[in-house]
């Protein structure tokens, strides 16, 4: 899934920026990266920084997880306030698969 993820990924930046006529140079300039970077993410590979990808996104005008700034600070706050409930450390389990719960 994390695969096909990461190819869904540069389906969308390689659309939008076709889309756009934007050339690969011109992005890439814009982003700051290489055209061999903006190349890779936009064939799918894994190993480019996810922070590349996300920003080519926004760039290109593309929603992530809101379609406004306010939406996606109301994200990040009820993460962190998720996040404020749970623990900081996880121990591992050491249940046995018949133990009851």
């Amino acid at each position: 899934m994390t695969r096909d993820a990461v190819v869904v990924v540069g389906q969308l930046v390689a659309s939008e920026r076709r889309r756009q006529r934007r050339t690969a140079a011109e992005l890439a300039e814009r982003a700051g990266i290489s055209r061999d970077t903006l190349y890779r993410v936009e064939h799918g590979d894994p190993t480019v920084a996810i922070g590349t990808a996300l920003e080519l996104l926004v760039l290109l005008g593309v929603p992530l997880f809101a379609t406004d700034a306010d939406g996606l600070a109301r994200q990040v706050a009820s993460g962190r306030q998720l996040l404020a409930l749970l623990p900081d450390r996880v121990r591992p389990d050491t249940r046995k698969p018949d133990d009851d719960f």
